[in-house]
């Protein structure tokens, strides 16, 4: 009989097993140690306890035990699923949880790891957009307005239902003009407006030496003053992790590291799975599915080319970067807002996790893996922020301590020629042969970009 132990022995012993038997075995899957670990405690068939247990959450709503990837594998290679999912991104690991939750068979699959793309590359914003609202109002775009107002309340709600991972931050906006103060005060009351009962607080007002205070870098020439507005931050590689988890958890098979090579069809030319390969251990199969979801964010059109090879291209990309600075660049809760760059778009320069995160650029540029950050857009944004720091503060480029760049999937329009005009408004396409594909968005819109896709799944 095993001696009871307490939680810190239990997670102590658990690492020692795990690490034994992938010693032992050699070669095996980093989740092997958990197969292991569940007979030595239980005495159970882990493959048989896993299914037991996504049959009996089915049946009393309770959450199942995380599975190991292993067992995620041999689902794919057994089993036929309503829908497959590609892509473990935000928009693909929202749609697990949409789909898992309605009762549908889920499966989900990412090239790479959760989150490894542009999921993890963001500003870590969950906002509706204060430059779109302005746009919206400005060129009377009713389109564009609705994209803002559905942001501000999912931005509600992500706050609300993951409190462990997002937070209100207050952002500052400093005014070098008296007759813009007028300006900026209407743009963001309409911003809190639109928001509704869903704003997270009140923006306000500060005088030239409150906002000093507050934030002491600032340029102090010509300041008149600074008004304040709320949006959320989040941990966003963690959040997209927990979606996949999640969904895992509610019966969804989800497994990062398998490739989908081709799309599979029927006699009547209708989708009827994808062929599969894992990337870790190179081995091929087919798995089938009555519906193929592309969530696959900048590789969005390579998927749809496997489906219609003569197909036109939806998506614009265009690369955005940001640089990690030291903390005592910024107030630990106060963000603040360029509105006006040098080449019209807006610079961020937020508190994370102790430093400094600063961007965004918007260029256009080629879909890659690994998109790479220039020197040019690395000057570009330390030479923005030297427009709004006091000129005693030099701004160095050895101060920059990591910097990254990523690709937003915009999905573009041919009336416009230019990416820094394009709104991250989604669209949800099904093809003829019923792979329903969704592109565009951004991160705090993945919950109902999720359910929009679902919806479009279960209508075709």
């Amino acid at each position: 009989m095993l001696k009871p132990v307490c939680c810190r022995e239990f997670k102590i012993g658990y690492i020692m097993t795990s690490k034994l038997y992938n010693l032992i075995v050699g070669g095996a899957s980093v989740s092997a140690g958990a197969y292991f670990t569940t007979w030595l405690l239980t005495g159970e068939n882990p493959t048989q306890l896993q299914t037991v247990q996504a049959e009996g959450a089915k049946k009393t709503g309770r959450l199942r035990t995380l599975p190991p990837r292993s067992t995620q594998i041999q689902s794919l290679h057994s089993e036929e699923f309503d829908v497959l999912i590609i892509g473990g991104g935000a928009t693909g690991a929202g749609c697990a949880i949409d789909s898992v939750t309605r009762g549908l068979k889920t499966a989900l699959v990412e090239l790479d790891d959760f989150a490894s793309g542009t999921s993890s590359r963001s500003t870590k914003l969950i906002h509706g957009g204060v430059r779109y609202l302005q746009k919206a109002i400005l060129n009377l775009d009713l389109e564009q307005y609705k994209m803002v107002k559905e942001a501000l309340h999912e931005r509600s709600s992500m706050l609300k239902t993951a409190p462990h991972l997002t937070h209100a931050i207050p952002i500052m906006l400093p005014v070098y003009e008296w007759w813009k103060v007028p300006y900026y005060w209407v743009g963001i009351k309409a911003y809190d407006l639109v928001a509704g009962s869903k704003t997270v607080k009140s923006s306000y007002y500060l005088s030239k030496n409150e906002a000093l205070e507050i934030f002491p870098m600032l340029k102090k020439n010509k300041l008149v003053g600074a008004i304040v507005y709320h949006d959320g931050q989040q941990d966003d590689a963690r959040m997209c992790l927990a979606l996949a988890l999640t969904a895992t958890r509610y019966g969804a098979t989800v497994a990062n590291h398998v490739k989908a090579i081709n799309i599979l069809k029927d006699e009547n030319g209708k989708i009827c799975g994808a062929h599969l390969r894992d990337e870790l251990t190179g081995k091929e199969w087919d798995v089938k599915a009555k519906c193929i979801i592309n969530a696959a964010g900048p590789f969005t059109d390579s998927v749809r080319k496997m489906d219609d090879s003569n197909t036109k291209e939806i998506c614009t990309p265009s690369k955005g970067v940001h640089i990690v600075l030291p903390g005592y660049y910024s107030p630990e809760q106060m963000g603040l807002l360029d509105p006006e760059t040098s080449d019209g778009r807006v610079i961020f320069f937020l508190p994370w996790q102790k430093h400094t995160l600063s961007g965004t650029t918007d260029s256009p540029c080629d879909v890659t893996y690994h998109p790479t950050p220039t020197e040019e857009e690395i000057s570009f944004i330390l030479n923005e922020i030297k427009n709004y720091l006091n000129s005693d503060v030099e701004v160095r480029r050895g101060d920059v301590l990591s910097a990254w760049g990523g690709i937003r999937p915009l999905v573009s329009d041919p009336n416009k020629g230019d990416t820094q005009s394009l709104a991250r408004n989604h669209i949800v396409h099904v093809s003829k042969s019923n792979l329903v594909t969704i592109a565009g968005g951004k991160w705090t819109t993945y919950r109902s970009m999720a359910q929009e896709t679902i919806d479009a799944a279960i209508k075709g």
